[in-house]
């Protein structure tokens, strides 16, 4: 073997080491966790703002049934079928043990309690913006949610996509911490571009993406193709979202446009998410899609 040639190899082994050790995953220790104590209420809101059950209730539950996390529903996407986990307080087929680190860990880096990665269905690309107070908040709430023995079923996906370990590359080039909005913005604006790009995710549907699969973030909030093939999320920046911030708060507390035609599909749940919060939350998501760059 030529010199060249040991040299070539030796930087590719080199090159692989690098990548398997930044793509490897990274779970939240529990240091960064200590001293934080989480509170109900505040955990109430932080899990209707991120809407937990819209996902992990049954499908079509209803009332109380879905604070019932039991999991099962199925999104169909162009890389299989992803089936959402029990996430309710049962200990062996929930997550009734896991830890507040466990959680963050999940939601913010995307690392199972096995250290294993995981899918981005579950958007922690968004998430990971949350602070880890919130994530304490909503670990001690939704311990006050029932427990349910159903076990989780697995996702439906084909090769190359059903080998976790690719994940950790995936997420080397689709995941990033900073803002999409930039500063500044005003008090109300930065609440409303918290609960919009990190708890609410919503550009986890209204934002086109990559040949990856990631959030392509230079075309922010304009709208993509549902992920089943069906239809399209709208375009939600002021070029297209002309609506006054009070018809947008209105809209999202009753469901009810300005033209009097009424909120359907999942995103009938995301309003119901919305009418529970504060109306000073509301009042800020409005606020934030005014200061959104405009897309055609």
């Amino acid at each position: 073997m030529s010199r060249i040639l040991r040299l070539m190899l030796i930087v590719g082994i080199l090159a692989l080491v690098a990548l398997w050790w930044f793509a490897r995953p990274n779970p939240i220790p529990e240091s960064r966790l200590a001293g934080l104590n989480g509170e109900v209420r505040r955990g109430e809101m932080v899990f209707w703002a991120t809407g937990c059950a819209s996902c992990h209730m049954a499908d079509g539950a209803k009332g109380d049934d879905q604070l019932v996390l039991k999991g099962g529903q199925r999104f169909v996407t162009q890389f299989g079928t992803f089936v959402a986990p029990n996430i309710s307080n049962d200990p062996d087929h929930g997550i009734g043990a896991w830890s507040t680190a466990d959680l963050a860990s999940a939601l913010m880096h995307g690392v199972g309690r096995e250290g294993e990665h995981l899918y981005p269905a579950l958007p922690y690309a968004s998430y990971n913006k949350m602070t880890l107070q919130d994530v304490a908040d909503l670990r001690t709430y939704l311990a006050t949610l029932p427990a349910d023995p159903t076990p989780s079923q697995p996702h439906e996906l084909a090769f190359p996509f059903n080998i976790r370990g690719t994940l950790g590359v995936w997420k080397l080039f689709n995941i990033s911490t900073a803002w999409t909005v930039a500063d500044p913005l005003t008090a109300q604006e930065t609440r409303g571009r918290y609960l919009v790009e990190a708890q609410a995710h919503c550009g986890e549907c209204h934002t086109p993406r990559n040949i990856m699969g990631g959030m392509d973030r230079s075309l922010w909030l304009a709208g993509a193709p549902n992920a089943d093939g069906k239809g399209r999320t709208p375009n939600i920046t002021p070029s297209k979202l002309t609506w006054s911030e009070d018809e947008i708060v209105e809209y999202l507390t009753s469901g009810f446009t300005p033209d009097f035609d009424s909120v359907g599909g999942h995103m009938a749940h995301v309003v119901d998410n919305m009418a529970r919060l504060p109306e000073a939350d509301r009042r800020a998501i409005a606020a934030y899609l005014k200061k959104v760059p405009p897309q055609p």
